[in-house]
């Protein structure tokens, strides 16, 4: 059995929450209704993994992290408002040492879940398995010069991440330097109206530019594209020039911003041999066909190592296809990666 502790404030999201996991048959459900009884269950109840709302009277959701990552560190699941601020505290949420986050439902409650109910479970699974890392200390100081875009590049890094990701990006991204040679092109699994403000956070600790792909783009060298949520970012040829390119959902992948078609549309307007792919953390196999094409065709992929995984998932399918050209640790990656494109 696993032991599911759901802490919401609202008695409506707490019914609706918990008959999605009876369904289940294989969990054991407790209720908390605020920061506080979260800290008292999680001593008590001792649960293997914990979904946690933010905004809360008594005690607030980022509070009650912290204490319970002090106290008995167990696999958090944030169940986020999908606004800016939520972002926000997400990202905040995540460093302090949650492992994944869920999109709080809009609307008509009942109506809302369904939609989510697949990945709502499956993230909550995963999260039960997880690594639980603690809070993050930032060691990276903030650049005092950005880089400037430069002219285009022959080769590009293509980075696949998911459950996990925004805090092992935020290990992997800052250690590339301002000259750094290739451009970087991001995606992560990620609602619409978080990659915006996670481009932000990110520029703030990286010398490089980080920005969202929200619209066509040259590709230049000195910037990092994070894929827009609620999109797929690929890359096409405009005026003669490579450039990323935000569309619909495929609804043919599971994951978006899809990894697979990302890694799919490089290898059509880069060779081969030029490119970088990088899989770190996250469920599922996203990506893990392209990234081994980008191999078997002559380019260099890294796949994280079980180690340092949150959730050893897409970095697994890649090695089970022998589709990693090594594995390493998070803290390695990045040095690999300057190595191969110097």
């Amino acid at each position: 059995m696993i032991k599911l502790l759901i802490v919401d404030d609202s008695a409506l999201m707490r019914r609706q929450l918990s008959s999605v996991f009876e369904e289940q048959v294989d969990f054991q459900i407790r209720l908390a209704r605020n920061g506080e009884e979260a800290i008292y269950e999680n001593m008590n109840f001792k649960p293997d993994v914990v979904t946690l709302d933010i905004n809360m009277p008594v005690m607030d959701g980022l509070t009650a992290l912290s204490h319970m990552m002090a106290q008995r560190a167990v696999p958090i699941v944030m169940v986020s408002s999908l606004t800016e601020q939520g972002a926000l505290a997400t990202f905040e949420a995540m460093a302090l040492g949650a492992v994944d986050y869920i999109a709080k439902p809009e609307g008509t409650i009942s109506s809302s879940l369904e939609n989510v109910k697949r990945e709502l479970v499956a993230k909550v699974r995963a999260a039960a398995a997880a690594k639980v890392k603690g809070k993050r200390v930032v060691s990276v100081p903030l650049p005092v010069e950005k880089a400037r875009p430069r002219s285009p590049s022959n080769g590009v890094v293509v980075i696949g991440v998911s459950t996990g990701g925004p805090r092992t990006l935020e290990d992997v991204l800052p250690l590339f330097p301002a000259d750094f040679p290739y451009p970087i092109l991001v995606a992560q699994h990620m609602p619409a109206s978080f990659t915006g403000a996670f481009a932000g956070r990110m520029n703030k600790l990286c010398p490089l530019q980080v920005v969202e792909a929200n619209s066509p783009m040259p590709i230049e060298t000195g910037v990092i594209y994070i894929g827009k949520g609620g999109a797929d970012m690929i890359v096409t040829s405009r005026g003669g020039r490579q450039t990323v390119l935000p569309r619909p959902e495929n609804k043919d992948f599971a994951w978006h911003p899809s990894v697979e078609l990302l890694g799919r549309s490089v290898l059509e307007h880069y060779d081969p041999r030029n490119v970088i792919g990088v899989m770190l953390t996250g469920m599922g196999y996203d990506g893990a066909e392209a990234f081994t094409e980008i191999k078997n065709r002559g380019g260099k992929t890294v796949a994280e190592s079980k180690e340092s995984c949150v959730v050893f998932g897409m970095p697994a399918e890649l090695i089970s296809r022998n589709g990693a050209t090594t594995v390493l640790p998070a803290s390695r990656i990045t040095r690999q990666v300057i190595t191969w494109a110097n």
